[in-house]
């Protein structure tokens, strides 16, 4: 079944959920008119619909090719994408247009990002790191670094990548042995093997510009002697262009589960020439720009994904007959009735429904939040923004990440057998979200960065803030019977996560193993109460549409996914908090040879 972008679905939440157009003032928001708006994301689930999504199983059957000359192909159709791309301007949607980009907020570029890893996630994964990459370059480069690199990266013309782990360094970035030697020319000599380095060679762009981690000799030990280097591919010249072939190379591809499409390589720096970006020992912080943006990049993806698998599913279990209806045949025509009959069939696809949409949302509303922490005039919304998208980084990336795999895995039990085998979607689909609860940091290190870090941090300042923002919303809207089932359950997990954060912060100082053992059940906690919020929010929104005069289903049908979530899904915040609360004693009992 081909993939459908979710246009409406986007544009209900940037026009009436979100109401981007009262943002008019801002940076970027001026030149996004919802006529725009709207016209962009029609033209985004065109171009993805028919141009990547029929070469995801090519890419999937095909993968990429490494050859003795460490030069990688890319599958058949990739290259002429590529170039698609970046004629059509898609790269250089959110970049400022000082460096060429077209300045647009980032929550409009979420709707691209998302529709294209829908349509071929390993595909899309080129033209994510580079934005990673040119995020780093802005924050933390140098005025000459920025005019040489960043309208390549901004347009597509060149690629990015992030060089971070080594053989025997994943998560721990402090044990990371890669050299740098500074230069009389200023420049350094960088000189060790980087792993698992997705788009690290390929044949679509003319140069790969590659943000390395390496420690410069006599730096201190641990992640406070890391620094951060521009390691291109080939060497600008005089002119800006791609001149001498660096001394870096792909020594290999990695065999992996999924994203064939997409190389990750095994990269070897003999000596290659590198740039020192920002001032020494500092560039752990610099990598953490391009690193958070990854991370909701990764939740993107855990949504994108189970959109397309949802999508599949749903298609399928409409034209698969088999059984009756308990209740009567509904196909009497026919020699079955289609799965879509069956409660069991509905409670997977409703399940992931109401995920998919509310993780949407979350996604785009604190991508909006991340647009205001940088355009707003008010310091207030400013430090708002930025708390917001400190605080759920790591909620997008694990939350979003673990229930799109479920959906993806629901999709494959609705196809039953044949969703076992390759002559059906949804294996891939399967396949390629899995790696979204690993890579960026896995989904258990991302529970203990909420609980540890981001929780605490400004003195809990961005948690309470939320808590405070949900009490308004509920005390608002508590007495609108249209609303009251969702209000209610809101109401009901935000007292959850605040007795949950409250618990956190009684034992898990006194003991830290508490918070650790708490920490995934907190994440899932936080992400259903965010995705209440959220429902909360879309069901106001329907709401107010139908009292409008609005007969569209679909957004009755909003009102109905929203109930749905409330009676079926919310009441799982009660089961993470009595988890929580167990503490570790339990979980940290046994012995590691009894395991």
């Amino acid at each position: 079944m081909p993939y459908k972008p979710p246009v409406a679905d986007h544009l209900f939440l940037l026009r009436d959920v979100l109401g981007i157009g009262r943002y008019g003032d801002l940076p970027g928001f001026a030149e996004a008119s919802m006529d725009t708006v709207a016209q962009i994301v029609e033209e985004a689930g065109r171009f993805t619909s028919e141009v990547l999504a029929p070469l995801n199983s090519v890419g999937d059957k095909q993968g990429c090719t490494w050859r003795p000359d460490n030069t990688v192909t890319t599958p058949d159709g990739f290259k002429a994408a590529y170039k698609a791309l970046v004629e059509g301007g898609w790269p250089a949607l959110g970049s400022e247009t000082e460096f060429g980009g077209q300045g647009l907020p980032h929550v409009v570029n979420l709707a691209f990002s998302e529709m294209s890893s829908s349509a071929n996630m390993a595909f899309s994964m080129y033209p994510g790191l580079t934005h990673g990459a040119y995020s780093a370059i802005l924050n933390g480069g140098s005025p000459e670094q920025k005019a040489l690199y960043l309208p390549k990266l901004a347009s597509g013309e060149w690629c990015g990548t992030m060089n971070l782990t080594e053989p025997h360094c994943g998560t721990d970035l402090g044990l990371l042995r890669t050299k740098a030697v500074p230069q009389a020319d200023g420049s350094y000599r960088i000189t060790g093997q980087k792993i698992w380095i997705s788009g690290g060679e390929h044949d679509m762009a003319d140069n790969i510009v590659h943000l390395v981690l390496a420690r410069v000799e006599g730096a201190p030990a641990g992640t406070r002697g890391i620094s951060l280097f521009i390691v291109p591919k080939f060497i600008p010249d005089a002119d800006g262009k791609p001149g001498a072939r660096n001394s870096v190379f792909c020594a290999g591809l990695e065999e992996k589960m999924g994203i064939h499409g997409n190389a990750t390589c095994v990269i070897q720096h003999e000596e290659s020439q590198g740039w020192l970006v920002g001032e020494e020992n500092q560039g752990l912080r610099l990598m953490f720009v391009m690193m958070n943006e990854a991370r909701i990049g990764v939740g993107l993806q855990g949504i994108a994904q189970a959109e397309a698998a949802y999508q599949a599913a749903a298609q399928f279990a409409k034209e698969r007959l088999q059984g009756r209806s308990l209740t009567g045949p509904k196909n009497p025509d026919g020699p079955a009735d289609p799965i879509i009959v069956h409660p069991d069939v509905r409670r997977m696809l409703m399940d992931s429904r109401v995920i998919i949409e509310g993780g949407r949302a979350f996604l785009f509303w604190t991508a909006l939040h991340g647009d205001l922490a940088h355009g707003s005039p008010d310091e207030a919304v400013r430090q708002k923004g930025s708390d917001y998208m400190a605080l759920m980084t790591p909620v997008v990336k694990g939350f979003l990440t673990d229930r799109g795999f479920k959906v993806c895995s629901d999709a494959m039990q609705v196809h039953g057998g044949s969703g076992f085998t390759e002559h059906f979607p949804v294996s891939q689909y399967l396949r390629d979200c899995r790696i979204a609860l690993i890579y960026e940091g896995t989904n258990g290190v991302q529970a203990l960065d909420l609980v540890g870090r981001k929780l605490a941090a400004d003195g809990g300042r961005g948690v309470m803030g939320f808590f405070a923002e949900i009490d308004a919303y509920v005390a608002a809207h508590e007495d609108d019977k249209d609303l009251a089932p969702i209000i209610a359950g809101l109401a009901k997990a935000k007292e959850e996560l605040q007795d949950a954060t409250m618990w956190l912060m009684a034992n898990g100082l006194a003991n830290p193993d508490n918070a650790g053992a708490a920490s995934t059940d907190y994440m899932h906690l936080f992400g259903l109460t965010a995705l209440a919020y959220m429902w909360a929010m879309m069901a106001q929104a329907a709401q107010a549409r139908i009292a409008a005069g609005e007969t569209d289903a679909f957004y009755a049908t909003k009102l109905t996914l929203a109930r749905y979530y409330a009676e079926r899904i919310l009441p799982e915040t009660s089961a993470h908090l009595a988890k929580l609360k167990a503490g570790a004693d339990t979980l940290m009992s046994l012995p590691a040879e009894a395991f």
